[in-house]
């Protein structure tokens, strides 16, 4: 069984080819772009499902969403590189990434969750996985993350740069499982979403990370209050900033501006795109009763 479900993409461009032979994994074709975003009907929808589901959603969980539903629209950016190949992703997955702190005063270790499938998935789904994930990280009693952050503590650091190429080899470009080696299957999924707007910042570019083989980063900042012109007035509104990292051996401008317009659509129109909030209401005291 493969790690990864995929299919080689052939129908490349000559730029997609020069691309391709201008970098090697990731050191480094990183592109970067920032888009603003009008938040005044997202955070509006955020606490009325809050207040009808009685669950936490997040603007971290709309961006998930938002993200599936552009990797769904725009097929050719959920993909990895292998053997100096462009192969697309039959599955779209989301990486958070999550703080541990349970490590004593002022130590603090960054760990994940990743959620699968997940244009396929409804804002409630997406809550209640994230949060039996997460919990599940947190608490430790994820047995594949625990048995992988074991064998890194075993090995020297002189040693770490080569063990991280060899494992990325094996699981990406060789794509095989690992599960019995204690590696989890496709532990990044075809997105990372990181929410710097936590702590406080607006802007912040997230690294490609060379042995994920993941081709974007999102970071998303603090939704603010800033002034903005609305009908020719000037008015008090919410904005937010998304901060996106890209790999262009895969990803170019024209798959950018497809998915930014798809990440626009569905944040600033939240109420046309994400759950009805009357469904919701349904299904959740369905699952309650």
């Amino acid at each position: 069984m493969p790690n990864l479900e995929l299919e080689r993409k052939r129908d490349l461009s000559s730029f997609r080819r020069i691309a391709i032979g201008t970098w090697s994994d990731a050191y480094d074709p990183s592109v970067y772009g920032t888009l603003e975003l009008r938040m005044d009907d997202a955070m509006r929808y955020l606490q009325e499902f809050r207040l009808k589901t009685g669950r936490r959603l997040t603007v971290s969980h709309l961006m998930a969403r938002a993200t599936a539903a552009a990797l769904a629209g725009c097929p050719d950016a959920n993909a990895v590189m292998r053997w100096n190949r462009i192969y697309l992703r039959k599955r779209i997955g989301v990486f958070f990434q999550v703080v541990m702190d349970d490590e004593g005063p002022g130590k603090v270790d960054l760990s994940g969750a990743t959620l699968y499938d997940v244009e396929k998935k409804t804002l409630l789904e997406i809550c209640d996985e994230f949060e039996q994930k997460v919990a599940a990280v947190r608490a430790r009693k994820d047995p594949a993350l625990e048995q992988t952050r074991k064998t890194f503590t075993l090995i020297p650091f002189f040693f770490l740069n080569i063990f991280m190429k060899i494992l990325s080899f094996f699981s990406f470009t060789l794509n095989l499982d690992l599960r019995w080696a204690g590696v989890p299957k496709d532990p990044f999924g075809s997105a990372m979403i990181t929410n710097i707007g936590t702590l406080g910042l607006d802007v912040a570019y997230v690294p490609l990370v060379p042995y994920s083989r993941v081709p974007i980063l999102i970071a998303t900042g603090a939704v603010k209050d800033v002034a903005v012109v609305d009908g020719g007035a000037v008015k008090v509104g919410k904005m937010m900033t998304v901060n996106a990292t890209f790999d262009h051996r895969i990803i170019d401008g024209f798959h950018a501006a497809s998915m930014s317009k798809t990440l626009r659509a569905w944040m600033e129109r939240p109420y046309e795109h994400f759950d009805k909030l009357d469904e919701t209401w349904t299904q959740t005291a369905g699952t309650s009763s």
